[in-house]
This record gives structure tokens, C-alpha cells and sequence, in this order.
């Protein structure tokens, strides 16, 4: 017998519900982008574990949320490991690692110092991959996935951020490459390509940008959770989200 219009929606979940009972760890979980991802997820049903550098404000948005958080460095390689175990351990599974966690140096070639480029290598790219080493027993168990926020910056350059874009198109080849080794073990791994956000990771640094240039993070983080609300059988490699008036990007 045919299904009925109403047979099908019934099976359709609610909004609030689409990632209901889904165990998410958010890096980089308490500000900007992050804090609109903990926040999107959870209104969507998901047990979200706020991740940060920043002890106090991961703890903040967790319990503003009425989550939990951890504060680690995703660069270290016990405390990124602890991180995945405590996660597990907390809601007994992991379902998505989002690697939203970023560094930056803005300053030509000649200024830039070698601790500041290890420091936002170690960050952007080494941690992405210590979590991603970390979380994959986990996620085979889950079917899971894995998100890597990546930008434009992985795409083209501009001066002044060699250190930026020497990461940004690493985290972008890494996700290709773990899409593709991970693909066969059923789990998803999707690069996420962001435009300008109104974060103050961006704000801070170019406090004369034209903000009307750039998107609320909101809107990326709402496009990640379509992404996670797919279905099983449909991967995603790689997205791109840009504001309307997107400048770093045609």
C-alpha cells in the first residue's frame, strides 16, 4: 500500500529533535563559530561536549546550554586523547568530532616568529589530526563522522598569513585524504569551507572590516547540522558557506 502524506511526515523528526540522542564534541566550543555550533546542535537534540583552550568560557557556554564542556589543548597529544576518553565516558559514545579549534598570526614572512607559526600549525592542523587519530575507534563504533572547519584561506592567499593559509590548506588536504581512507568504514568526513564570519576571531584582529561584509556564524553552523542530518547514505566532502557579499572568495 502506498504511503499517505501523513504516514510519511510522522516519520519525519521535529527540528528540535533531528540530532536527537547524537554525542558531539565541539573544539574551540566557547566563542565565535563554536559557540554557534554548541549552540545549534543542542537546540537540535545533540549532547554536546564544549571544548576550549579557555576554561572559564567553555564552562560558561556549557552551562548556559546545559551541557558539559572540558578545557584542553587540542595540540597536545595526551590532553586531546583524554578529551576523546572523557567525551565517551561522559555519554558513553562519540557520534561527531567537529575540529572547529583556530590559531592565527597576521604579519608578513619577515616578522613572523618560528614559535608563532608552530603554534598555529600545532593548532589548526596537528590537532584536528590528534583528535581525528583519537575519536575514529570511536566513530567506527557509531557510524559517525567527522568535520573539519577549514575557510577560504584553503583556497586562495593573501599577504601576510603564510602560517594561516599553510594550515587552512593542510586541514583542507587531511579531511580529503580521511574522507577518502574512512569513506570504506562508514564513517563521513566533510571539510567546511567559511566565509567571513562576524566572530571575534575576525573582528579583533581588522576592527575596521566592513561587517556587513560577512555572515553570521549562525548561518554556518545551521548549514554543519544540515550536513549531520543527511542521510546514511550521502556523504558530503566538502562544503562551502559564504556570505552574500563574500570578499575573500569570487
Amino acid at each position: 500500500m502506498e504511503n499517505t502524506l501523513s504516514d510519511t511526515t510522522a516519520s519525519i523528526p521535529s527540528a528540535s529533535q533531528e540530532l536527537a540522542g547524537k554525542v558531539i564534541l565541539v573544539t574551540g566550543g566557547a566563542s565565535g563559530l563554536g559557540a554557534a555550533l554548541s549552540h545549534v546542535l543542542t537546540e537540535a537534540g545533540a549532547h554536546v561536549m564544549v571544548g576550549d583552550l579557555n576554561h572559564d568560557k567553555a564552562f560558561r557556554v556549557a552551562d548556559l546550554l546545559r551541557t558539559h564542556a572540558i578545557a584542553f589543548d587540542v595540540s597536545d597529544p595526551e590532553q586531546a586523547q583524554k578529551a576523546i576518553e572523557d567525551t565517551v565516558k561522559q555519554f558513553g559514545k562519540l557520534d561527531v568530532l567537529i575540529n572547529n579549534a583556530g590559531t592565527d598570526v597576521t604579519c608578513s614572512l619577515d616578522e613572523v616568529e618560528i614559535a608563532d607559526w608552530d603554534r598555529v600549525m600545532r593548532t589548526n592542523l596537528f590537532g584536528p589530526f590528534l583528535l581525528s587519530k583519537f575519536a575514529v575507534p570511536h566513530l567506527r563504533k557509531t557510524n559517525g563522522q567527522i568535520i573539519n572547519i577549514a575557510s577560504t584561506a584553503a583556497k586562495r592567499a593573501w599577504p601576510n598569513a603564510s602560517a594561516y593559509h599553510a594550515s587552512k590548506y593542510g586541514v583542507l588536504g587531511l579531511s580529503h585524504a580521511l574522507h577518502a581512507e574512512l569513506r570504506p568504514q562508514k564513517i563521513k568526513v566533510t571539510a567546511v569551507i567559511a566565509g567571513g564570519m562576524r566572530t571575534p576571531f575576525l573582528l579583533d584582529r581588522f576592527p575596521d572590516i566592513d561587517v556587513s561584509t560577512l555572515q553570521d556564524p549562525m548561518n554556518v553552523a545551521k548549514a554543519v547540522k544540515s550536513v549531520l542530518t543527511l542521510p546514511e547514505q550521502t556523504v558530503i566532502p566538502e562544503i562551502m558557506v559564504l556570505p552574500m557579499q563574500e570578499t575573500s572568495w569570487p
